[in-house]
């Protein structure tokens, strides 16, 4: 929605001349006199403007020009992390000592702010700037495009995420859970990566797909990629939502996606770094990453698959995924990585979890009643998560994890809440050798909790 400073102007102008107008009815009436027929009809002209534009600005105010548009937007998460127990294992996947427990930390984990918005009829934009950590400024949404195509279509050229796991493609504003399961991350890390990418929904919203390519690096934070072999991949995701009844507070839905990757194994020197990899935290924030294939020597190419799938009705809901790697190298045997996870969410309250049908993911929570000291209490959830990833085959000793998470969810209102995870999880073979003691093998448990804004 686009509103100009010339529409803001008419509402002011037509407010001023509406009271003006009213002021006259007013005094003629006091002295007697009839109401001049074109006043009232003016006035009456006017006051359907006001509402009209009044109703647009009740949506979603932006501001710019007959031709473009700006929305703001933004999001703070403030996270605080306790390591509760680690055994020595973890100690060494951590910090690389055994007796040097994780630490507890607090940090901004997001703190972004960002600008989107139209050009003519045609085209669209979106910059999105992160400042959680100030000196390591990085940039996520960042992204222009067309709209409106053939069978409703967009593309988009920029950095954008990369489409396959529901949870990356999920906002961070909405996800249940703090920090997203070890299948997930390993194999899409940050999610975003430049690309060229068409985004597309069917006429009655049923299906909707997403596909482009992209290249493999992670670049937010240098805004660069420099290297002769630009190890690209080609990515897709297909949806369905399958069942839409009661308003959506009842549907299911289901997806396929993958991609096929080729990074660069055999970097040449001063060349761009070997993308073949998969790593990840331990489901919570920790400063290592406790799964970690290192950087696959020879990868050739890689080939992923991943299946999802959500039910819900009413205050209850079941997710589940499941992602399965393919990884070919040049000198050494194939290696197969696999993951997934499955959880249930419930609303205590009586809520439920919105579906967006164009893109295929979960959409803003609303309480029934916002949460006042004295006037309401918000909305209270509770969820479960297991969560498996295997990144170790053959001769690769990446890690296998395994967790489950306990959350308590407290939504203040549709732009707030309070999170507190508790988590125990394990991860196994590692094999990290310190002083000729080979570790590889340990347990943990992990408690965490966010406050979530955003506007």
């Amino acid at each position: 929605m686009k509103v100009s400073i010339t529409q803001l102007l008419l509402v002011t102008a037509s407010c001023a001349f509406s009271l003006e107008v009213a002021y006259g009815q007013d005094q003629a009436a006091n002295e007697g006199a009839p109401v001049p027929a074109d006043a009232a009809a003016s006035l009456a002209d006017l006051q359907a403007q006001i509402d009209a534009l009044s109703e647009r600005l009740e949506v979603t105010p932006t501001l710019g020009s007959d031709r473009s548009s700006m929305k703001i937007f933004g999001r703070i998460h403030l996270d605080y992390w306790d390591f509760a127990e680690s055994d020595a294992a973890i100690n060494v996947f951590e910090s690389g000592d055994p007796n040097v427990d994780p630490q507890n930390n607090i940090e901004f984990r997001r703190a972004r702010l960002g600008v989107s918005g139209d050009v003519d009829e045609s085209m669209l934009y979106k910059i999105e700037l992160d400042f959680g950590h100030p000196n390591g400024l990085a940039f996520k949404d960042l992204y222009f495009g067309f709209k409106g195509l053939p069978h409703g279509q967009r593309v988009l050229i920029g950095n954008q995420k990369r489409p396959y796991g529901l949870d990356h493609l999920n906002s961070s504003r909405f996800n249940v859970f703090i920090e997203r399961p070890f299948v997930v991350e390993a194999v899409n890390q940050d999610a975003r990566r430049l690309g060229i990418a068409a985004y597309g929904v069917s006429e009655e919203l049923a299906w909707n797909w997403r596909y482009g390519v992209y290249n493999m690096k992670d670049w937010a934070k240098d805004g660069e990629y420099v290297g002769d072999r630009l190890q690209p991949e080609v990515a897709g995701r297909l949806a369905n939502t399958a069942i839409w009844e009661d308003g959506g507070r009842k549907y299911a839905h289901w997806a396929v996606s993958g991609t096929l990757a080729f990074p660069d194994g055999d970097p040449a020197p001063g060349g761009a770094a070997n993308e073949g990899r998969f790593r990840t935290r331990p489901e919570a924030r920790s400063q290592s990453r406790w799964i970690d294939t290192g950087r696959i020597a020879g990868a050739e190419n890689y080939q992923l698959v991943g299946l999802e799938g959500v039910w819900n009705s009413g205050p209850t809901q079941v997710v589940a995924e499941y992602m399965n790697t393919w990884l070919s190298r040049d000198s050494a045997e194939d290696v197969q990585f696999n993951g997934g996870y499955i959880q249930a969410a419930y609303f205590l309250t009586g809520e439920y979890m919105p579906w967006n049908r164009k893109s295929g993911t979960i959409a803003r929570q609303k309480p029934e009643t916002n949460f006042a000291p004295g006037a309401g209490w918000g909305a209270w959830q509770l969820a479960a998560r297991y969560s498996y990833a295997d990144f170790s085959d053959k001769d690769i000793a990446g890690g296998l994890g395994e967790s489950l998470t306990l959350a308590l969810n407290w939504y203040w209102n549709a732009n707030s809440s309070l999170q507190l995870n508790y988590i125990r999880g394990e991860i196994s073979d590692r094999n990290e050798d310190v002083g000729g003691t080979i570790y590889s093998e340990g347990d943990y448990e992990v408690v965490g909790m966010r406050l979530r804004f955003d506007f």
